[in-house]
């Protein structure tokens, strides 16, 4: 039986590349080479004698072989990991997903605190790109997760409120030589978009009754908040920050809040864990930490807009 089974790391990139629709992203998350991920496809089109994928344009689409194979795929490396973690349950790793920007802001420095004050409760963290905050533990290989969400969430997790999404624009630290700024100066700006869609500035112009006042237009745009953050403090531009993922660079004097009116977006930062995972009291313990960091924090004093 088993010789007639394709490898299993083809297998994997198979499955990693369906679920990205990318070559590129599947490399990254296996940390191997675009080159590699279609060497282990070609492998499995020999291997099944049929195209996998095919592109249209820059897209990357599943055949109708594939969707044939992808479930299958999907459950049968879900069954292996569960296997696996069941012989890993008792052991002190706790395996966290969490957002890039959070993770270099606040949530790195967090982990390696509660670490050393806690020996014995190894917390390791993955730090993750994500176009949509969300996590499979059914699919992945993690024992929790810090999700940016609204807050509904399915019944069997385990769900922990850390603090709200605070938008906020935020430049270098000489954008304030001036004094603060008012509509026209804003207007004027070079305005800096952390996500594609240009949504967290939208949102914060709407509540701020800017909209009209301030085009969306031209600007440049990146993928991350913390790419937006870091090209605001070399004075490219003003870009939307988080309140709580800039308290520490503007206390220390590397950005500036050249309007400082912070706009709840309505999500807000969530640890969660499946409730029938092994390693709850780890987990519950992990969360009492990181809620006492949140209510450590000092944050600059800005008007907030719920």
């Amino acid at each position: 039986m088993s010789r007639r089974l394709p490898p299993l790391y083809a297998l994997r990139a198979f499955e990693a590349a369906s679920r990205h629709n990318s070559f590129t992203r599947a490399a990254e998350e296996l940390s191997i080479t675009q080159s590699a991920v279609s060497r282990h496809i070609r492998t499995l089109e020999e291997h099944f004698a049929c195209r996998l994928f095919q592109r249209s344009g820059r897209n990357l689409q599943l055949t109708e072989a594939a969707r044939l194979l992808l479930p299958g795929v999907r459950e049968g490396f879900a069954a292996l990991e569960r296997a696996c973690h069941t012989l890993n349950a008792e052991d002190d790793i706790l395996r966290m997903k969490a957002p890039s920007t959070l993770t270099m802001r606040w949530l790195l420095a967090r982990v390696s605190r509660f670490r050393h004050l806690q020996p014995g409760n190894e917390v390791q963290l993955t730090s993750a790109w994500m176009s949509v905050d969300e996590v499979d533990f059914n699919q992945e290989p993690f024992d929790c997760a810090v999700l940016l969400s609204y807050g509904h969430f399915p019944a069997d997790w385990e769900a922990c409120y850390l603090f709200p999404e605070l938008l906020i624009p935020v430049g270098a630290p000489n954008l304030l030589d001036d004094g603060p700024w008012d509509a026209a100066r804003l207007a004027t700006a070079e305005l800096l978009h952390p996500t594609p869609d240009r949504r967290d500035w939208r949102n914060w112009l709407q509540r701020m009754g800017l909209s009209s006042q301030v085009s969306l237009k031209g600007g440049q745009v990146f993928d991350t908040l913390e790419l937006g953050m870091i090209a605001a403090a070399r004075g490219y531009g003003v870009s939307m920050g988080d309140l709580l993922m800039v308290a520490e660079d503007v206390a220390q004097g590397r950005l500036s809040l050249p309007w400082p009116t912070a706009v709840a977006s309505g999500e807000s930062y969530y640890l969660v864990w499946p409730k029938t995972r092994p390693g709850g009291e780890r987990l519950r313990r992990l969360a009492d930490f990181l809620q006492s960091e949140v209510s450590a924090m000092e944050l600059p004093q800005v008007e907030r807009l719920g």
